[in-house]
């Protein structure tokens, strides 16, 4: 690797990572018991613990551990929601920062929320608090759902004239009937559709059966579509002295627009968390995209719960060529090689992030 492009410490010189911050839909059956296992004890945690328990609700140490999973409990937004940020948040603490320096981070959805407190705009209590607001906000109003469907083939080789297919029929089914169907996230090799439910059940049957697919997400609202608007109204007043700041990291939105430590204006920042990125599509394509493009990450670290999000942004990476990808076999013979993308919800890559002995070297 050419050590012009490592920060140095020491005469050491450092990986550099892109931070992915995972979303809703991360924590379930399996991931059960992972907070405890991974936090159990800690400070911070029973401090979490006891801010919850001051808003009436189950601690996180209760639900990841004493309370049996249930995902009519577990899967509620005011739960799930603040489980994922608590297991990522413990993988983000474990990273070894002397052999690592984190040059930018993103998330998906939910995971805008994450990047703020790993980014430092937020602190991790205040992240707590806009997290568990939001997930409860959206579980009370549940505005509609979402569907998820692929657009590329099972090599993970983009279908243009299909993901175009798609997205016309957002324009033929919306406003019809008394549908209302929208783009909600943009996610490497798949679309999420956001709408009501006549918009929803109209979607689904224009949908080809493929697989698993058409998918509805459960205890999912139509988020980043116009349906969230009671919600960003609410949240809005709810939060009106959110303590968010300029970030330590740069920062990569759903938009694919950089927050940086020197151009912040934290009330603009304000304005896009609970505005535009709760009503307006999530690009989380063109995130990644930013993100290895105009920081250079040595490797790609998705904090757990869970690795589900690591197929997209694999996907993603296909989409742009990266380190030559150009379908799902030259992503897996280069994880296979050297692995680039980190998910540490993955024990044996966690591992990796948490050595102390150096791991071989990259080529330049």
């Amino acid at each position: 690797m050419s050590q012009a492009r490592n920060h140095r410490i020491g005469g050491a010189s450092r990986e550099r990572l892109l931070i992915v911050c995972p979303g809703r839909g991360t924590y379930n059956a399996a991931e059960w018991g992972t907070l405890n296992r991974l936090a159990g004890g800690r400070e911070w945690l029973a401090r979490f613990d006891a801010l919850r328990d001051e808003a009436g609700m189950p601690t996180l140490t209760e639900l990841d551990g004493e309370t049996p999973f249930r995902q009519s409990l577990h899967g509620r937004g005011e739960h799930a929601s603040a489980l994922i940020y608590a297991c990522a948040w413990a993988d983000l603490l474990a990273i070894d920062r002397e052999r690592y320096e984190v040059v930018a981070v993103t998330g998906n959805s939910m995971g805008w929320y994450i990047a703020l407190a790993a980014a430092g705009a937020l602190g991790p209590d205040e992240a707590l608090h806009l997290i568990g607001t939001m997930g409860l906000r959206m579980q009370e109003s549940l505005a509609g759902g979402q569907v998820i469907y692929p657009w590329v083939d099972e090599g993970w080789r983009p279908d243009w004239a299909l993901r175009r297919e798609l997205l016309a029929l957002i324009e033929s089914t919306h406003g019809r009937e008394g549908a209302e169907l929208h783009l909600s996230i943009d996610l490497g090799g798949m679309l999420v559709f956001g709408g009501n439910e006549t918009g929803l059940a109209r979607l689904t049957e224009l949908l080809p059966a493929r697989e698993r697919f058409p998918l509805r997400l459960h205890q999912h609202a139509a988020f980043h579509t116009p349906l969230q608007e009671g919600v960003k109204r609410a949240a809005r007043r709810e939060l009106a002295s959110l303590p968010l700041r300029a970030p330590e990291v740069p920062m990569i939105d759903g938009r694919g627009h950089v927050w940086t430590p020197w151009s912040t204006d934290p009330e603009r920042l304000w304005n896009y968390t609970l505005g535009e990125q709760l009503v307006a599509p999530y690009d989380f394509t063109a995130a990644i995209r930013v993100g290895v493009r105009e920081f250079a990450p040595d490797r790609i670290v998705i904090p757990g719960p869970g690795a589900t999000l690591g197929g997209a942004t694999a996907q993603a990476l296909v989409q742009l060529g990266w380190k030559d990808l150009d379908d799902k076999a030259a992503f897996q013979r280069l994880q296979a090689e050297e692995p680039r993308l980190v998910c540490m919800g993955i024990a044996e890559q966690r591992e990796w992030l948490l050595a102390r002995e150096p791991m071989p070297s990259l080529s330049a």
